[in-house]
């Protein structure tokens, strides 16, 4: 049963504040990530319901998983997101937004090919770790 959310099951106080956090962070975040940012809104949230609540809210299309290729953790973001690629940051680990897309994608694929989909990941440093690294 589809809830307000649209995630699957109830829509508690627990998903509404992941799902909250989330949007507040703009960006794709770790369970772990979701968590921290959520326990403002519900002190009594733990990881196990983050978990749990993440994988309900993903099955019921609330939210979207985010994998980087060579990176066995899973980030999620809401779905609701236009197309967009991601910037990961080597020295944080963290994971941000890029808004745009350069377009020339299917004009690159092999003649008679059909472009589906792409995704695109920007690695460096994000501005927090380039301020913080010694110089």
């Amino acid at each position: 049963m589809a809830t307000a959310g649209g995630g699957e099951g109830r829509d508690t106080h627990q998903r509404r504040a992941i799902r909250a956090a989330l949007a507040a962070a703009a960006r794709p975040m770790r369970p772990e990530e979701v968590l921290d940012a959520a326990r403002g809104a519900a002190p009594s949230l733990g990881i196990a319901t983050v978990y749990r609540a993440l994988r309900s809210l993903t099955e019921g299309g609330d939210l979207r998983v985010v994998e980087l290729p060579g990176d066995l953790s899973r980030r999620y973001e809401l779905a609701d997101l236009n197309h967009h690629h991601h910037f990961h940051c080597r020295a944080c680990d963290r994971v941000f937004d890029v808004d745009g897309c350069p377009d020339r994608f299917a004009r690159e694929a092999p003649a008679g090919f059909i472009v589906e989909a792409h995704e695109l990941v920007l690695h460096g440093l994000c501005v927090a770790c380039v301020v913080a690294a010694p110089t």
